[in-house]
């Protein structure tokens, strides 16, 4: 099969290649790629970025996003069969969506949305998850409160944005001048240009800011909360709680305490609370995805659609940071 492997850690690291069928675990379901997802991500893995967090041997597999058909599963698998369309986000060091075939396995797999092609639901997984387990899931957000969600033009941002607002919140968000009206039509209630506004002087008393920025953007974000609001940043720095989730050897864990000390003390010093995020496959919560969805409160943003022999000029395209939604690369 066709599939764009990762040869070595840096910027020119991405190449095609030919691979051998994946492998079927008995609780695998293998799907026949239709369309894949590019995330800002998949450029941090294939830069080493994330080496120490997430330690892929290369040559691997990129890709964090993929819809298609199953055509085959293992003994074990109960939920799915050979000719379901699905979609999912394939949990950490089984990715591999840049491909013609990828082994899953089955509780990261949920049925694609039915009023979605198989490129707008390629569009869906790591932008939905993440916002689904910052908003339902670690912030519990609900109607009435105020939610910040920065970068809202962006993949996570367009989805968190509706999730939000159909949690029934109201949503300020930060954005460049020329996509203002774009996101007012998404149902933000507030939008801050940060070419010509500075955020933390214009809100205050905020529940949940949602931060995928990091660095300063973080440190005022803080000061947008009212006393007990909770800050997630899903661009880090990563936190004690993050070393404990994924079970991080002492070094690394100690790494991350001190990465994250000056954040968590300014968090204290102001009577909030700051929490990483990183997103974590979930077949049931793409399923939850799926019903709104198809309910039509969530539909996923597109901005360009890409050939999968195009797919490095797709990542490419990504991680100049300029995306309005998501980009895919198809094999239809």
């Amino acid at each position: 099969m066709k599939a764009f492997i990762v040869e070595r850690y840096r910027k020119d690291g991405l190449r095609a290649a030919e691979l051998p069928e994946p492998q079927l675990g008995t609780h695998d379901v293998l799907v026949s790629v239709r369309a894949a997802g590019v995330n800002p991500l998949d450029a941090k893995i294939r830069d080493g970025d994330f080496k120490l967090i997430l330690r892929y041997r290369p040559p691997f597999v990129l890709g964090h996003d993929v819809a298609g058909v199953v055509t085959r599963v293992g003994s074990a698998v109960r939920k799915f069969k050979a000719g379901d369309e699905v979609y999912a986000r394939p949990r950490d060091h089984r990715i591999g969506t840049f491909a013609e075939l990828i082994a899953i396995h089955q509780d990261d797999v949920a049925l694609k949305p039915a009023s979605l092609s198989m490129v707008e639901a390629a569009a869906v997984p790591l932008a939905g998850l993440t916002a689904w387990q910052a908003l339902v899931e670690r912030a519990n957000v609900t109607a009435g409160q105020k939610v910040l969600i920065h970068a809202g033009s962006g993949g996570v941002g367009t989805i968190a944005i509706q999730l939000a607002k159909h949690l029934g919140a109201t949503v300020a968000t930060t954005t460049s001048t020329s996509n203002v009206e774009w996101v007012k039509a998404l149902g933000t209630d507030l939008v801050i240009d940060y070419k010509h506004e500075d955020f933390a002087e214009v809100l205050s008393g905020y529940d949940v800011v949602l931060d995928p920025l990091g660095g300063t953007n973080l440190a005022k974000s803080l000061t947008v909360l009212k006393p007990g609001g909770l800050a997630i940043g899903i661009a880090g720095p990563p936190d004690p709680a993050f070393a404990q989730q994924i079970g991080a050897p002492a070094f690394l864990r100690v790494a991350m305490t001190l990465l994250s000390r000056r954040t968590r003390r300014q968090a204290k010093r102001l009577g909030v609370q700051y929490s990483f995020l990183f997103m974590r496959a979930g077949g049931s919560q793409l399923q939850e995805l799926a019903t709104l969805i198809d309910a039509g409160h969530l539909r996923p943003i597109i901005d360009r659609v890409f050939p999968f022999d195009a797919t490095l000029d797709a990542v490419a395209y990504v991680d100049q940071g300029r995306a309005k939604g998501k980009v895919v690369v198809t094999l239809e």
